[in-house]
């Protein structure tokens, strides 16, 4: 005769394994051990806000963090002993995740602005399309220059080539060509990058 039913405990599946209570689980790949979750005998403390620098016992290191009120957080691991500093440890989280923030919006995308003329357009034009380049390449902008070829006038491909080779020469102090002009059906274009400041 079969037992009393008993239900399974929800969340685990048959065989998977129960996460250890004696070991707290990380949150984040990211997060670094601290105060209990660090499980070396001893540990090299370094930073500006202890006696001494050098090796220590962990109990030793964890009692002089909690003298400063502050934890003991073992920022290389795989040291031997593990390399530990005493820090507030959600502060030094909110710097790190500021700092990578400041980093993600330098590097935002860069912009492409598009300048188009013709194979055939007069010194004067070429001066006004050059002048704005040239801001935009000074303002951080990557400048996609395009001579469109209307009709016959593919005939002129040669010159268009040598219009915006000409165009990224007059540009050199401001920007460098990233391509050689390539035919694209019936464009010509070349793409420069702006010199970054020293």
């Amino acid at each position: 005769m079969p037992g009393p039913y008993r239900p399974k405990p929800s969340g685990f599946k048959p065989g998977a394994r129960r996460p250890d209570p004696r070991f707290p689980q990380k949150k984040d790949e990211n997060e670094l051990n601290i105060n209990e979750q660090i499980t070396a005998p001893q540990v090299r403390l370094v930073g500006d806000n202890i006696p001494e620098q050098g090796i220590y016992p962990l109990a030793k290191a964890l009692a002089l963090a909690d003298e400063l009120e502050l934890d003991l957080v073992e920022i290389s691991a795989k040291a031997e002993p593990p390399v530990c500093k005493i820090l507030d440890y959600q502060k030094y989280l909110y710097q790190q995740k500021k700092r990578a923030k400041e980093m993600k919006s330098n590097s935002a995308k860069v912009v492409l602005k598009e300048i188009r003329f013709g194979p055939n357009t007069d010194e004067h034009d070429f001066q006004f399309k050059l002048k704005h380049a040239r801001e935009f390449l000074q303002e951080g902008s990557k400048v996609k220059a395009t001579i469109f070829f209307r009709g016959r006038s593919i005939m002129f491909k040669d010159q268009g080539e040598k219009q915006l080779l000409r165009f990224a020469v007059e540009l050199e102090e401001f920007g460098r060509a990233e391509t050689m002009p390539t035919l694209e059906g019936k464009r010509m274009n070349i793409i420069i990058a702006p010199v970054k400041k020293k």
